[in-house]
């Protein structure tokens, strides 16, 4: 019987944080529209811990994450993405993740 209530609860920890993602969404679309900088700041560091810790609770580690993310960071220039040709942003973000 634990062994189901913890299946049970760690069911319901990922539904929480599911919606705990949607609800950052739906907070930086607000403070996108009021053009807060510290809201837009809050919102997108919020969905950023809840995309770590929901993926944690699936099973999947922050360091394995991270690799993920650099992959698809190289995978993004290597095809020309235009965010990279125009502002460097990718190979950016792929030097401070490194940096990290």
């Amino acid at each position: 019987m634990h062994k189901e209530m913890d299946v049970a609860k760690r069911a319901k920890v990922i539904e929480w944080l599911k919606t705990e993602v949607v609800d950052h969404v739906s907070r930086l679309f607000k403070a996108l529209w009021e053009g807060s900088t510290t809201r837009i700041t809050d919102s997108l560091a919020s969905l950023v811990v809840s995309s770590y810790v929901l993926g944690r609770r699936l099973g999947i580690s922050y360091r394995d994450l991270d690799d993920s993310i650099l992959e698809k960071l190289k995978k993004h220039q290597q095809d020309g993405h235009q965010l990279e040709d125009w502002y460097q942003d990718i190979s950016t973000l792929e030097d401070h993740m490194r940096k990290r």
